[in-house]
């Protein structure tokens, strides 16, 4: 009869186990690949960090646009979800943060996105502009002027007239920055 109470036991116990293990496989996770639980998209939004919309996330640029070559040698951009921004500049050695906010929007043109940034640091500066991430969402084309303080004769990239279009088309792709996902 021991023997009975203890097998009956101890089926309990991995009954119990079993019903447990069942229960939190199907909660799911944030890297499971399946867009479960209350997520937006697969294993972000809801309890899971945001999903990685348009900028967000953290690229690398080198060598930079033409354009830029007298500031930077190659150039790291961290674009978070909460709309604030880093780029760390490199030239000679020679580190420079800037930072602010910006806003971004899908446009009516193909995959391109406009930008507004905001940059409070090292000196506070408007910037427009457009991008566009690839398919693969593992590269980026962008391409933004300075709009205030103005610069004579320089005007933002438009999504009509695609990237390249800096003062329209003056600069053709000098002024593109073609950046990889690094995160």
């Amino acid at each position: 009869m021991k023997k009975v109470q203890l097998f009956l036991f101890a089926a309990i116990i991995g009954l119990a186990t079993l019903i447990s293990c069942s229960k939190e496989e199907a909660k799911g996770t944030c890297s499971d690949g399946i867009k479960n639980q209350d997520e937006t998209g697969i294993d972000c939004g809801g309890v899971c960090t945001a999903c990685k919309v348009g900028t967000h996330g953290k690229w690398k640029s080198a060598p930079v646009a033409p354009i830029l070559t007298s500031f930077a040698d190659s150039i790291f951009a961290t674009f978070n979800t909460n709309n604030t921004y880093t780029v760390d500049q490199w030239k000679g050695g020679t580190k420079v943060v800037l930072s602010g906010t910006y806003t971004q929007a899908k446009s009516s043109v193909g995959n391109i996105y406009t930008i507004i940034l905001n940059q409070t640091s090292p000196t506070v500066l408007t910037a427009e502009g457009i991008f566009e991430v690839a398919s693969d969402n593992k590269t980026m084309k962008y391409e933004v002027a300075q709009t205030s303080p103005a610069i004579t004769g320089v005007t933002a990239p438009t999504p009509a007239g695609g990237i390249g279009s800096t003062s329209g088309g003056k600069f053709g792709d000098g002024n593109v920055q073609n950046y990889t996902r690094i995160e």
